[in-house]
């Protein structure tokens, strides 16, 4: 008789992220599968139940819990970061106190903001009591950037929860220690169910949660992966929210004040290596004040250098693929007779990409259509703030925008299409919580943060209820032709106005 042989164990399929300044292993992770993100998403189901049964109040509490841990623990988790995405500690923590205002204002305004709101029932409905409730989705999943591996995830893993879902959050394939940390550190207050779960892998991975049956996506990434993630949500009818890419332009007019739109671009352009969506990739400036901006600028990036040192003012590209983007973006522009004032294509190397500024750029060229995701900017000059609004609103995308005049500030700002735009200051709206963030066209749909962070997170429930049976029957079949006739005059009266 032949003996049965025993199945042979599966092996888990895995990944390495390295640092990426050295390529050393900092950690390796488990490749989920299907399987694996339909049980997490399963076992949210029955999680979301329970946090949204604790209320507002509930869930304040967990939250405050949850955010002074990432306070107390504020080095470590900013050690975490720098590991794995090579920036600064000093710019990983500035991305961490961010998101650890989102958790304290979401948790804070929740209720003010989905609790039950009455509304007007009108004249002719005025036996009705009109209300409008939140209600939560149920299971939320979402797909984070490694860029901003802390602060962007956060803007709607904390608004989710605090409108009373789960959330299963997959990272980056870079960054899924910074995942990792966010995650336990939750978990730590809040033990009893997996509210928030963890899933790591590559594309496939996040595809299996698009399709594991979730309530909603909420995706920050390039904008072709958020085209495919909307077709595979379209399949099942799942919302999605879509944070992609942005080729933000920055304005400067003749009254500005130079020295700190100089100083806006510079820190726009190049912090965190370029790699910000809402960065500054594009300049324009009133011709009485270009050469002297351009001059600011210039000597302003001569003091920074990119690096893994202490010293160094960035780090490295955290993605190896992008410096053939950035390469190319360089080499193109001079192609078509632009001039590298700072760097050029001999400042990109193997990891690092010290400051480019180019300028006399045409606009058709790759460095201002295409996002460039790296420390390089273009200034062109303009002849007025007409020519500048008609050349930053010339382009797909439509995520922020920056302003620096001193008259006519919000003019400016209300023409640009883009989701926001700060005045005389460097990208400020990511900083104030109660503001919603977002773009439109190629840089994606809906919000996060804000009161329309929050309600992105949950269904609108209209209820009307009868407080008194009206004198008028308007919803029955018995009612006659005197009753029509009234209600014909009562809106006569009430809207037949010339």
């Amino acid at each position: 008789m032949t003996a049965v042989q025993p199945k042979p164990a599966t092996v888990r399929e895995t990944f390495d992220s390295l640092d990426p300044a050295t390529d050393e292993v900092l950690a390796t992770y488990p490749v989920h599968t299907r399987e694996d993100v339909e049980a997490a998403v399963a076992q949210a189901r029955d999680a979301a139940l329970w946090w949204d049964s604790l209320g507002f109040a509930g869930r304040a509490e967990r939250l405050r819990r949850w955010k002074g841990v990432l306070t107390r623990r504020l080095a470590q988790l900013c050690q975490v970061v720098r590991d794995e995405t090579g920036k600064p500690i000093a710019d990983a923590q500035l991305e961490s106190v961010l998101g650890i205002e989102h958790i304290a204002w979401a948790g804070r305004n929740a209720r003010k903001v989905l609790g039950k709101q009455r509304r007007p029932a009108g004249l002719l409905m005025s036996n009705q009591a009109a209300t409008v409730e939140y209600q939560p989705l149920g299971v939320v999943g979402v797909i984070g950037p490694w860029n901003y591996p802390v602060f962007t995830p956060l803007g709607s893993i904390t608004y989710a929860l605090a409108a009373g879902n789960a959330v299963v959050f997959k990272p980056s394939e870079y960054t899924p220690g910074v995942g990792r940390w966010l995650v336990d550190a939750f978990n730590e207050v809040v033990p009893e169910k997996p509210v928030l779960q963890l899933i790591t892998g590559f594309g496939e991975t996040g595809a299996a949660l698009v399709g594991a049956g979730v309530d909603k996506i909420a995706f920050t990434g390039s904008t072709a992966t958020g085209k495919k993630i909307m077709a595979a949500a379209a399949e099942t009818l799942t919302p999605v929210v879509i944070e992609a890419g942005g080729k933000d332009p920055v304005l400067v007019d003749e009254d500005a004040d130079v020295e700190a739109a100089a100083d806006a671009t510079v820190w726009g352009a190049f912090s965190n290596s370029g790699q910000t969506c809402v960065g500054v990739e594009r300049v324009y400036v009133h011709e009485r004040v270009h050469d002297e901006f351009v001059a600011k600028v210039v000597a302003k990036s001569r003091e920074l250098r990119a690096g893994s040192d202490a010293e160094a003012s960035y780090g490295p590209v955290t993605m190896p693929s992008q410096i053939g983007v950035i390469r190319r973006h360089i080499a193109d522009a001079i192609a078509r007779g632009g001039r590298a004032v700072l760097g050029g294509t001999d400042a990109v190397g193997d990891r690092y990409v010290q400051p480019t500024v180019l300028v006399e750029v045409p606009e058709d060229a790759d460095a201002v259509r295409e996002e460039t995701f790296g420390p390089t900017v273009t200034i062109a000059k303009v002849a007025d703030m007409d020519e500048a609004v008609a050349k930053a609103n010339d382009t797909s995308y439509g995520l922020g925008s920056t302003v620096f005049s001193k008259r006519r500030g919000m003019e400016l700002a209300r023409r640009l299409r883009t989701g926001m735009t700060a005045i005389n200051a460097p990208l400020s709206f990511a900083g104030i919580a109660s503001l919603p963030f977002g773009g439109v066209g190629d840089s994606g749909f809906g919000r996060i943060h804000g009161q329309e962070g929050l309600r992105e997170f949950a269904r609108s429930k209209a209820i009307a209820r009868q407080r008194f049976t009206p004198p008028i029957a308007l919803t029955s079949f018995p009612r006659n032709e005197k009753t029509d006739a009234l209600v014909a005059k009562l809106v006569t009266v009430l809207h037949g106005k010339r």
